[in-house]
């Protein structure tokens, strides 16, 4: 049994790496706070590149969710806070690179000015549900 519905309503606009309504069934709920492109050492994994600091808070994540014993399929929103609100077609493809599928909870991208340590251009939260 999944977990989460993925819904985009015939009316609204395509969602082109996220869905409009997500659905989901559990009894708990987990909050992952914001992942970026940090190594253990604080370094910034990927330069400028926002591909490659994608990728990275998305491993990050990854290893999040793997704590808990959750998967991709149980994380039902996502917010990503960026330096670069209008990449998001490269923001998707490193998405979809480490999620390994082009199905994509409800999502919000926002623009920022920076993010806590100088160099990050990206920051990937999201809310899972448990079974």
């Amino acid at each position: 049994m999944t977990t989460r519905d993925l819904i985009d309503p015939d009316g609204l606009h395509p969602a082109p790496g996220f869905s409009h309504v997500t659905v989901a069934r559990g009894a708990r709920t987990a909050y992952i706070a914001g992942q970026v492109a940090l190594a253990p050492d604080f370094s910034v994994i990927g330069g400028e590149d926002l591909r490659a600091q994608t990728v990275a808070a998305m491993r990050n994540l990854e290893m999040a969710l793997s704590s808990i014993g959750a998967g991709w399929d149980q994380v039902v929103r996502r917010t990503i806070y960026t330096t670069a609100p209008t990449e998001f077609k490269v923001i998707t493809a490193g998405i979809e690179e480490v999620q390994g599928s082009d199905r994509h909870p409800a999502q919000t991208i926002v623009g920022i000015t920076g993010l806590a340590v100088p160099g990050l251009l990206i920051e990937i939260e999201a809310t899972v549900v448990l079974d």
